[in-house]
């Protein structure tokens, strides 16, 4: 069971934005509590518009890109667009090249391979490309912000390059003919943009410059049918879902639900996916098996599968990814049963705070998911390295709320080749031979920085509700506005006090535990996905749940359905019975 906090809110202000809303209370305070607080912010937050959009040319380096971009289409310049491995990377390459041939620009397109040469846009890529593509423009989608030498020699070779992308920026941008980074400029709704969203924006600029020359195919194209790329690397990266991103999201997942791409109906067939596609799809169904390819060599048949036209190819193509996806996830198991066997054999809660783990042959393309579930399962900081036959270890580290991984790699970088990244996600390379070395002071870092804390896993509840409130059409309708969920918009969690069980709860699906609850007169089903080893110490007596809310649609009928993330014997029942 998980330590529970529960979130409080200004209830003379919730009470007054849901009168001016017509809200039901508890989502007036739920709004409240994430920073909306007026009626008009309210109408912005759940009728996100596409005309709420910002001028694209507000973003840094957008001119100068935009009149490159122009130049080359029109002296027909070949172009490369070079993009990244992950989801966000081959969306954003992929809605850059359709774009710019649809204008009439002769494009070809490259990925980087993960395992031979990793992030971002190398030297050794661009002479290669340059040789057998010959352009005079590189255009990257999603990286390109700090690659100095790459932009040096394509400059070199007479080749100009035109960076879009959305990652930090550590030190100066590379001297590119421009570089379109939002986090180069102040604004706060284009800085927390993904690559596709970068993308997306240059795209949309390019296109009102077009429209101004009275370019015929820039009047022709409506950038409104691409927004299934833009949700789909939008919700993958996991940027917040706020700003522009909300909108551009709520958009892309009816374009999505339009089922026109033949690429992405032909993975939603193959992955199972029944009615309308929502952020969960995206990003745990459809954004696994685009990565897979990306985690496991080679993304080109995930850029493929976003832009052939041919039915058969892309059910090819969708069920090589769902392939490459299983291979992934039985390499992942490999390596997550054999990472808990060695810290199980000597984990300490009271005196372990950091976990680095590694090994020869460890596939570094997964160890960012294993790390991920460790931190988790742990509540501690953890680093996952897999080491190749040269005893090179490329690793990733994931760290938990409250501790700050640069600083914590900061404190061990004698023994480390290079680091990177951010707070809560990093990446990093060791030697073999300074492995040990760095995993003895990396846990000392932790247990200075973490000890004396409360690192119980923490589970945040938005707000108590009553049944019959949440039973009220209103609320579900209420809660699936606030939709899409993500960083910076999670997904509400839910309180309830004091319900009875009706009748007995059972196991379903040999994991999960479902159950009837009632209040009074009122009931429902929740259902505890892998809670199904809570039921062999069930409490007694009522119970408090904590749930978020889905809608069940069973024989035509549709219901409120609990997702249950935690429960627990009712406190307060306890102490009426024990004061009697």
């Amino acid at each position: 069971m998980k330590h529970w906090k529960v979130l409080t809110s200004d209830d003379g202000s919730a009470e007054e934005l849901a009168r001016q809303s017509f809200l039901p209370l508890p989502l007036a305070r739920l709004l409240c509590s994430r920073g909306v607080k007026t009626s008009e912010e309210v109408d912005r937050f759940l009728n996100p518009r596409l005309s709420d959009m910002g001028d694209p040319f507000r973003l840094p380096g957008m001119d100068k890109a935009v009149e490159r971009i122009w130049r080359a289409i029109q002296d027909e310049t070949p172009i490369v667009v070079y993009g990244d491995y992950d989801v966000d990377g081959v969306t954003s390459a992929a809605l850059m090249s359709l774009v710019l041939t649809h204008l009439g620009a002769r494009v070809t397109r490259h990925l980087p391979n993960r395992m031979e040469e990793g992030y971002g846009l190398g030297a050794e890529a661009v002479d290669r490309f340059v040789r057998t593509d010959k352009p005079g423009l590189i255009i990257t989608t999603d990286c390109g912000t700090g690659s100095h030498e790459a932009v040096a020699a394509a400059r070199a070779l007479g080749v100009d390059v035109v960076v879009t992308d959305h990652h930090e920026i550590s030190d100066s941008p590379a001297a590119a003919v421009a570089v379109v980074n939002p986090k180069l400029g102040s604004d706060p709704s284009s800085r927390i943009l993904a690559g596709v969203g970068v993308a997306f924006q240059v795209c949309y600029a390019v296109l009102k410059k077009g429209r101004e020359r009275r370019w015929k195919a820039a009047a022709d194209l409506d950038l409104r049918s691409h927004l299934d790329l833009v949700a789909l690397g939008t919700i993958a990266d996991m940027v917040p879902m706020l700003h522009e991103n909300r909108i551009l999201v709520r958009h892309g997942l009816a374009q999505l639900n339009r089922r026109e791409r033949k690429g992405l109906q032909a993975l939603v067939e193959v992955a199972g996916a029944k009615g309308d596609l929502g952020a969960y799809h995206v990003g745990f169904v459809l954004g696994p098996r685009m990565n897979a390819a990306g985690r496991l060599g080679n993304a080109g048949d995930a850029l493929e599968l976003l832009l052939t036209d041919d039915g058969e190819r892309a059910e090819s193509l969708a069920r090589k990814l769902d392939g490459a996806n299983q291979d992934r996830k039985q390499i992942e198991k490999e390596i997550m049963d054999e990472a808990i066997r060695r810290i199980d054999a000597d984990f300490d809660p009271g005196s372990h705070f950091g976990i680095v783990v590694g090994d020869a042959g460890w596939h570094v393309g997964v160890v960012g998911i294993v790390a991920s579930r460790l931190a988790n399962r742990y509540g501690r900081p953890a680093i996952v390295v897999g080491f190749d036959e040269m005893g090179v270890g490329r690793g990733s580290c994931r760290s938990i709320e409250g501790f700050d991984l640069l600083s914590g790699l900061k404190r061990c970088s004698e023994y480390l080749a290079r680091y990177g990244g951010h707070e809560m996600a990093a990446g990093l390379e060791v030697q073999r031979e300074q492995f040990e070395s760095f995993q003895k002071a990396f846990r000392e870092a932790c247990a200075d920085l973490l000890k004396g804390r409360d690192l119980r896993k923490t589970l945040v509840i938005d707000g108590w509700v009553s049944l019959p409130e949440l039973l009220e059409p209103s609320f579900m309708e209420g809660v699936n506005r606030m939709a899409p969920f993500g960083e910076g918009n999670p997904e509400p969690v839910w309180g309830l006090r004091e319900v009875q069980v009706i009748g007995m709860p059972k196991v379903v699906g040999g994991t999960h535990l479902k159950m009837r609850i009632g209040v009074g007169g009122a009931s429902c089903e929740a259902i505890g996905f892998n809670l199904a080893d809570r039921l062999e110490k069930f409490p007694e007596g009522p119970l408090d749940l904590a749930f978020t809310l889905r809608s069940n649609t069973y024989l035509g009928r549709t219901t409120p359905q609990l997702h249950l993330q935690d429960f627990r014997g009712s406190p307060v029942a306890l102490a009426t019975a024990l004061s009697l």
